[in-house]
């Protein structure tokens, strides 16, 4: 049970990381009913230009670090600012500029994952 509780914790300091910064789209999608998934959830969002993505990625990072003590395992994209990664092991943030992100279309990848929309404060 604590790993879903600090799972839980995790994908609501990610989303306030987002918020903060006023990332958009926010969508988690839960994977932990498919098999073989690589992490439990996926949590999506868009920024308008690579300076926000990149913003949003370092909000994210600073309010899991403050609020949980916690770092991404891994990061890749902050160089172009058009897809960040980040591999927080068990939740897994993709931090897209809006046409990079229609044009991945991942949610259509787990198209059996529970998909949860957060509405914008925005």
């Amino acid at each position: 049970m604590a790993k879903n509780n600090s799972n839980d914790d995790l994908v609501v300091n990610i989303i306030k990381g987002i918020e903060d910064v006023k990332g958009a789209d926010i969508d988690i999608l839960d994977l932990r009913e498919i098999d073989n998934t690589v992490c439990d959830y996926f949590i999506v969002c868009n920024g308008n230009s690579n300076t926000q993505v990149v913003a949003i990625a370092n909000s994210i990072q600073k309010v899991v670090s403050k609020e949980l003590k916690e770092k991404p395992w891994h990061v890749e994209g902050l160089e172009n600012g058009e897809w960040v990664l980040m591999d927080f092991v068990n939740v897994v943030v993709h931090v897209f500029q809006t046409h990079i992100r229609e044009y991945y279309n991942i949610e259509s990848l787990w198209g059996d994952a529970k998909i949860t929309s957060i509405e914008s404060k925005y």
